[in-house]
């Protein structure tokens, strides 16, 4: 994927002998500034319907859960794929699982038959069967206590989505960017998902008690705007953006993108210090082969292209560090989880935390405010990536 140049008090409450959850007691709770409120968020109350659909749901219980992500760059048909009853392409089918189902990931498995078309062979153990691992994105439900204001002296903040999906309301008389003007056109809900990071830059409590976040494209925003339940979002603070290994010599710090193997290492000299799965650009050349120096970072940015190799309009880019003038990024994906295989239109797509990792550990570093870096110095204040294509 490559980057266009942009363009109170708990009171009471009758619960029918239900015994309220964690994820209930954050989204009743409001917890801010050493204060409680009740919120009432759940149609047990009912609540308005306006308001129950932004309300996150009730995710299935699980440490680890995958989100089926092939909607995010799918919209017409709908993104259903299909649940199998083993881990094998050519086992009979449970059903279809439909656009943003969420599963329990009981477990990684490796494919009984090698699908020769692809080479991730790796499937995902679920209560009903087995689904092709590119299809879901790994993501957590850890719901928050939302702010009910913004921190004084602010203008807004950065925030990052915790839970698998998180729904939008439009906020301006009509959609502006391609990506929510297809959501329309599909009659689709428009969402955010697990480690998209936005800039929130108000709070307003409905008359259910729902606390909820505007969110914004802090940069590269063509003019859409939205309401979400603020329970979804996680406020980052400097420590999110806090440098690794900043005591060595930051001249060593070198990157590897290998185009055959699609991997990226990380090394100081000689030393390997981390090392992920990447999707590099499908099109030849898409990602270009050479040494090039870090000129731009941002915690997030909305990316776009609309020409005929390219095009695009995808929301929430988080971790995203341009390493090439034309726009070509190391940046976290969520639409899709095909590490190891090409995939993008040119970018360097990671595991939203490698991109993080990635973000952090490389110069230049770049503040929580404003959040966003361009590099004059490239050649002797940047980490290097260089891109190569050996076996």
């Amino acid at each position: 994927m490559t980057y266009s140049r942009f363009t109170g008090i708990l009171s009471a409450m009758p619960f029918s002998e239900r015994t309220l959850s964690r994820r209930n007691f954050l989204r009743i709770a409001g917890i801010s500034l050493g204060a409680l409120s009740l919120h009432p968020m759940d149609t047990r109350w009912n609540v308005p319907e306006a308001v129950r659909s932004l309300a996150i749901p009730d995710f299935p219980k699980s440490d680890l859960l995958g989100r089926n992500c092939t909607s995010d760059t799918n919209l017409q048909r709908g993104g259903t794929v299909p649940i199998m009853t083993r881990p094998d392409i050519n086992s009979s089918k449970v059903r279809d699982a439909y656009r943003d189902e969420v599963f329990p990931w009981l477990r990684e498995v490796s494919a009984e038959n090698l699908n020769l078309n692809n080479p991730n062979q790796r499937w995902v153990e679920t209560p009903e069967g087995y689904i092709w691992s590119p299809y879901l994105q790994p993501c957590r439900d850890q719901p928050n206590a939302p702010l009910t204001e913004l921190p004084v002296g602010t203008s807004g903040f950065w925030a990052e989505v915790t839970v698998p999906y998180v729904d939008l309301i439009i906020d301006n008389p009509a959609p502006v960017s391609g990506w929510m003007r297809d959501h329309v056109a599909y009659d689709l809900q428009a969402r955010l998902y697990y480690s998209q990071v936005m800039w929130i830059n108000k709070i307003r409590t409905s008359d259910s008690g729902l606390v909820e976040y505007h969110v914004n494209e802090r940069y590269g925003n063509p003019g859409d705007l939205f309401w979400a339940d603020g329970s979804a979002f996680r406020p980052l603070s400097q420590d999110d953006l806090s440098p690794i290994h900043p005591d060595i010599d930051q001249a060593t710090k070198k990157i590897i993108v290998n185009l055959n193997y699609q991997i990226l290492s990380c090394l100081e000299g000689e030393r390997e210090v981390y090392f992920c799965r990447v999707s590099t650009g499908i099109q030849e050349n898409s990602t270009p082969i050479g040494e090039f120096a870090i000129w731009r970072k941002l915690v997030s940015v909305r990316m776009s292209a609309n020409t005929a190799g390219a095009s695009y309009d995808l929301p929430g880019m988080s971790w995203t560090t341009f390493f090439v003038g034309d726009g070509v990024a190391i940046h976290a994906a969520t639409s899709h989880n095909d590490f190891g295989a090409v995939r993008s239109h040119g970018c360097v797509n990671c595991q939203p935390e490698d991109a993080k990792w990635i973000f952090r550990w490389s110069q230049p570093m770049v503040l929580l405010e404003p959040g966003d870096l361009t590099w004059q110095n490239w050649e002797s204040g940047s980490t290097h990536v260089t891109v190569v294509d050996t076996l």
